[in-house]
């Protein structure tokens, strides 16, 4: 009787025993589980944050206060030409040097449209030049009471021609022209007249006397883009001209800014 509530006893004791022992299983069964799963979360957030700093930030263009450069299409109607101008020059036809001038140079071009090879690279252009400068004379002028060494000499020209656009990029685009019309030269500023009977001032000189006579440039230019409207340009020319008895050939260069606007139709 004892032994069977002994047993009884332990069978109930062992039971409770087996219980906490279950239970205190669950519990850290549960608590490791718990643990694994805040591990686990703890370690996605930390990968998702990693990767969202490594993550280069993507802001659209139309929220970017940086905008991307226009591109260069060439497709402007119109464009205007400034720079500095350098000419060689020969003062009169009997002369023995040559001199050199400088002034400012304006170009005026409306480009043809069309879609055809050659009126889309033809423009029609209106160009004037202003150069001036002093130039050496015969040897018997220096010797006369006033300055007559190096006179002053002064010409405007005209043309009217045509461009030629050739190759083209983004960056640079290289242009053919060609141009005619009158310059006007005045070679007697500040000179007084000669008195009757005695040389005229171009006889002592050797200069031209002032005149009006026809004048070419044939050439070509660099153009240096800038953006879609600016761009810098670089102009060599060969001046044909023809004051005295036959045509003579000059070199100048001018150098300047470009400025296209206007768009040509579809």
């Amino acid at each position: 009787m004892l032994r069977l509530k002994t047993s009884g006893a332990w069978r109930v004791t062992g039971a409770r025993e087996t219980g906490r022992r279950a239970m205190f299983g669950m519990l850290a069964t549960g608590l490791l589980m718990t643990g694994a799963t805040m591990s686990r979360a703890q370690a996605t957030s930390s990968s998702s944050a990693v990767e969202q700093a490594t993550q280069p930030t993507t802001i659209p263009i139309s929220q970017s206060k940086i905008a991307l450069a226009a591109p260069v299409t060439y497709d402007n109607k119109y464009e205007f030409y400034v720079g500095l101008n350098f000419m060689n020059f020969q003062a009169g036809q009997s002369l023995p040097n040559r001199m050199n001038m400088g002034g400012a140079e304006f170009l005026a071009t409306y480009w043809l449209p069309g879609d055809h090879w050659f009126t889309n690279h033809v423009g029609i252009g209106a160009q004037y030049r202003g150069e001036a400068g002093t130039t050496p004379v015969f040897g018997q002028a220096q010797g006369l009471p006033y300055n007559l060494s190096r006179p002053l000499v002064y010409m405007n020209m005209g043309m009217l021609g045509a461009q030629y656009r050739g190759p083209k990029n983004q960056y640079v685009a290289i242009n053919y022209h060609a141009y005619g019309g009158v310059s006007h030269g005045t070679f007697d500023d500040d000179l007084r007249p000669g008195q009757p009977g005695q040389p005229t001032f171009s006889q002592i000189t050797g200069l031209y006397t002032n005149r009006t006579k026809p004048i070419a440039a044939l050439g070509g230019s660099i153009d240096i883009n800038r953006s879609k409207n600016w761009a810098l340009r670089l102009s060599p020319d060969l001046i044909l001209e023809h004051f005295g008895t036959e045509t003579r050939e000059f070199f100048a260069i001018s150098g300047g800014v470009v400025y296209r606007l206007g768009k040509q139709k579809n």
